[in-house]
């Protein structure tokens, strides 16, 4: 459900000339078909008007162009937009570049040379109003300079940052968001740093390389205030920075992420078993019941844990669909996780270890082992997931942290 009235039509300042001019989505309960949103989120988009010049950097989700148009059109008049800028071409941010471009007949379109070629494909602008800049060009607006820089990965290849130099605001699209739609600086959330955890978990950290570049270009500007396209703006940039740099860097705590699904308690009793020796040993351990944790909790626990156990029965020949979905996400999502094991258990066929060595065994976590019975798991079988706690337990132990 769109909001109407004044909540609607909510309009922030940021500087002067600097204005919000984005949606909150406080319905929303699912991102790309995968992320669960309890808390919304928000769909960020910022208007700057110089002395001679009024860019708009990014757009709103499907569904909230009036809104937008509403919004800006309380500052300006809509065909008095110079320039749009699309850090990103993800609909949930460039989608009304259409609509936009239609309604401000002298706009350009302002991307990187990956980005236009996207927004061609995915928008159709016109090939005239498409402008494309690289890496420091800048755009003077009177007053107020737009400066690009080049961030390519975050989390799709052409994206790009913009930073107004006057005020010292940068605007990184994707990076440093959350999924929320309350507050409008991530210091009045309480739990603000979990929820960027889980979503740099989930969006960002299969491009850790990538963010490790673009924080080394970051750390030569000033920046006042960040102000990324979902969830709050960050007024102490350096709190959210210091996250950052830990979590591109791949910085792990003596900590391990079990994640288990089991059905007839089999694969359960192995698993449980293990966590006991592990939490003997002194280690955090974090258990997730696949058929019932979300996937934002797990990406978040895996953004620094050192250690990852995956426990799943046999279907069918091969892993319980959770057990692979869990296995298909930690090689998708490239977590730091140095060390890694396998437990399960079948009936009358195996092939659930097999399968997960199979799709973790090109990763770079080292696979200390793997425990799997036929049937209930006797005491030996129970014995042999306590030793292999004790050795995941000792690796993690030892291992100094990055």
């Amino acid at each position: 459900m769109l909001l109407s009235g004044a909540l609607a039509m909510e309009v922030r300042e940021l500087a002067k000339g600097v204005h919000w001019v984005g949606a909150r989505d406080w319905d929303r309960r699912l991102f790309d078909g995968l992320i669960p949103l309890p808390h919304g989120t928000t769909y960020n988009s910022y208007l700057v008007k110089g002395e001679k010049a009024i860019a708009l950097i990014d757009t709103v989700n499907p569904g909230f162009e009036e809104q937008l148009k509403a919004k800006v059109e309380t500052l300006t008049p809509l065909d008095k937009i110079d320039y749009l800028v699309m850090n990103h071409a993800e609909p949930d941010h460039a989608s009304a570049i259409p609509f936009i471009l239609e309604r401000s007949p002298k706009a350009k379109l302002v991307l990187t040379e990956k980005g236009a070629k996207l927004a061609t494909v995915l928008y159709h602008p016109p090939v005239d109003r498409i402008m494309v800049v690289k890496e420091g060009d800048r755009i003077d607006l009177g007053g107020k300079t737009l400066r690009f820089i080049d961030a390519p990965f975050l989390h799709w290849p052409e994206t790009m940052f913009t930073y107004l130099e006057e005020d010292k605001i940068l605007f990184p699209c994707d990076f440093f968001g959350a999924h929320t739609a309350a507050g409008d600086v991530s210091q009045e959330i309480v739990d603000y740093d979990w929820l960027a955890k889980t979503y740099f978990g989930e969006i960002m950290m299969p491009f850790a390389k990538s963010g490790r570049n673009a924080m080394d270009k970051l750390e030569k500007l000033e920046i006042k205030l960040i102000a990324p396209s979902h969830g709050p703006m960050h007024d102490d940039p350096g709190h959210i920075m210091g996250l950052y740099r830990n979590w591109t860097n791949g910085r792990t705590v003596r900590k391990v992420v079990v994640a288990y699904v089991s059905m007839w308690r089999s694969t359960q009793q192995l698993v449980e078993a293990m966590v006991q020796a592990m939490l003997d040993q002194g280690v955090d351990v974090r258990v997730f019941n696949l058929a019932e944790s979300e996937v934002a909790s797990l990406a978040g626990e895996l953004v620094d844990a050192e250690g990852i156990v995956l426990g799943a029965p046999t279907v069918l020949g091969g892993l319980h669909p959770q057990g692979l979905f869990a296995a298909a996400l930690v090689k998708a999502f490239k977590p730091p996780a140095k060390y890694a094991a396998v437990l399960s258990s079948f009936g009358w066929g195996g092939g659930a270890v097999k399968q997960a060595l199979d799709i973790l065994g090109p990763t770079k976590i080292d696979l200390l082992g793997a425990v799997e019975v036929n049937g209930t798991p006797m005491e030996t079988d129970l014995q042999k997931a306590e030793e292999l706690g004790k050795l995941m337990a000792s690796k993690v132990k030892e291992r100094p942290l990055t």
